[in-house]
């Protein structure tokens, strides 16, 4: 007689390492709703907020519902705090000055928005405000780490067994191939490839995903402080 019980059935994790390309939907599916919702942005710029708050508050709820599958690759660890934060910092660096002392053709723009002139309520303009830094900081550091250097890192090593693969550990073609996606994933292309190249030698070297994402949240927050000091919307 076939035994049913519970005890017996197998059960398939959502990240099962026969099913490789199932198991990349919870590292993918959240950066392909932002770049989605990113171009849905282009399309009623006069309600930027109201889009990017809405694109944030549905990225977030994608990340929190697949966070199950990649935390275990998010380990706290204070060891490697202050390279992250020099390499974040030196990825500030260069993305700003090499960007304005090189000229180089862009790949598109950005949205450019000025919530200062744009948006006429000090209470709602602050709001804004601290969305945008919501995503910019915390948001957009969490998805792209888990994204490109989580997964795309390992799957470009080994399709079949990724998933298989301690994270930090990659070929030379991946470490290629995710620095060149990467910068075409930017309009700033060039300090875009830097970055990738740069959050990558930081993975490789402290083999911690958590490392990259402090470094990327130190980027992106004192890109954010740029902005705002020098209204150099364009960065927004």
């Amino acid at each position: 007689m076939e035994n049913t019980s519970s005890e017996n059935k197998k059960i398939t994790p959502p990240n099962d390492l026969s099913d490789p390309i199932r198991a990349a939907v919870p590292y993918a599916l959240p950066i392909v709703l932002f770049l989605g919702l990113t171009y849905a942005e282009s399309l009623v710029p006069g309600y930027y907020p109201v889009a990017y708050a809405t694109k944030i508050v549905m990225v977030t709820g994608v990340l929190m519902y697949y966070s199950r599958v990649w935390r275990k690759e998010i380990r706290w660890d204070a060891q490697v705090l202050p390279l992250a934060i020099i390499v974040g910092l030196v990825t500030l660096a260069e993305w700003i000055l090499i960007d304005k002392l090189i000229p180089y053709p862009a790949l598109g723009s950005r949205t450019g928005f000025d919530p200062t002139t744009a948006i006429s309520y000090p209470t709602l303009r602050w709001l804004f405000i601290g969305v945008r830094f919501f995503g910019l900081a915390l948001i957009v550091p969490v998805m792209e780490e888990v994204f490109w250097r989580s997964f795309l890192l390992r799957f470009i090593t080994d399709q079949e067994k990724w998933q298989g693969l301690p994270v930090g550990t990659f070929s030379m073609i991946a470490f290629i191939a995710v620095a060149v996606l990467f910068a075409l994933a930017h309009p700033e292309w060039l300090v875009a490839l830097i970055c990738a190249l740069l959050y990558a030698g930081l993975l490789y070297r402290t083999k911690s995903l958590f490392a990259c994402i402090v470094a990327h949240a130190v980027t992106n927050f004192g890109l954010g402080i740029y902005v705002l000091t020098t209204r150099d919307w364009k960065y927004w």
